[in-house]
């Protein structure tokens, strides 16, 4: 049997994604990644320069992650599916997936952050809707839903998707509907805001 050695670096990069998930960047203090860790809590300056910036490589980490998942959901489709249903698999895809891990997702869409880290927050935001945008243009050249301004489309659709699961995903929240209710809403939302019949 062959024992993997994770190196420090990436240890450091684990036990923050699990501190994370576990209750938010609140949670996942210098002193309480390092300890996980198993390091000093000097170590984590020799692999990155700032807490900040190992946030920000979790969050490039998980987030990379979340988009190959949505894209091999709409590459598993068959050939015979419309762009809407791609589009709109690849968007319930991102909020399945969010709800099956609520608060390392609170944390990626809504938990107040460090400036760094919410700026790499927007440009996966970018990132989502140009996909998302890629989708809109298949589906209006195949004549399945009207013209329209696809970028606005797209940045509306990520928006309005994220916002839906802000509220259900809130550590906070009281009692929250379904996921299954959830995505059925947000199935619904994408197929009229983007004119499919």
């Amino acid at each position: 049997m062959t024992e993997v050695v994770v190196g420090t670096r990436d240890r450091l990069l684990q036990v923050a994604q699990e501190l994370i998930e576990d209750g938010g960047y609140g949670a996942a203090s210098v002193a309480a990644i390092a300890e996980r860790a198993g390091v000093a809590a000097g170590t984590l300056y020799r692999h990155f320069a700032s807490k900040e910036e190992l946030f920000v490589e979790v969050f490039r980490a998980v987030c990379d992650r979340e988009v190959r998942a949505m894209r091999a959901a709409a590459d598993a489709m068959p050939a015979s599916a419309s762009h809407v249903d791609r589009l709109e698999t690849v968007l319930a895809t991102f909020a399945e997936r969010a709800l099956r891990n609520p608060r390392l997702a609170w944390a990626l869409i809504a938990e107040p952050v460090d400036p760094l880290v919410d700026a790499e927050r927007l440009a996966y935001r970018e990132r989502y809707a140009a996909m998302t945008a890629e989708g809109l243009r298949e589906g209006i050249a195949a004549g399945e839903i009207p013209d329209q301004n696809v970028d606005l489309t797209a940045a509306a659709l990520v928006g309005g998707c994220g916002e839906a699961l802000v509220g259900p995903l809130s550590p906070v929240a009281g009692r929250r509907p379904r996921s299954e209710e959830i995505v059925g809403a947000l199935r619904m939302f994408i197929r009229r805001a983007v004119g499919a019949a």
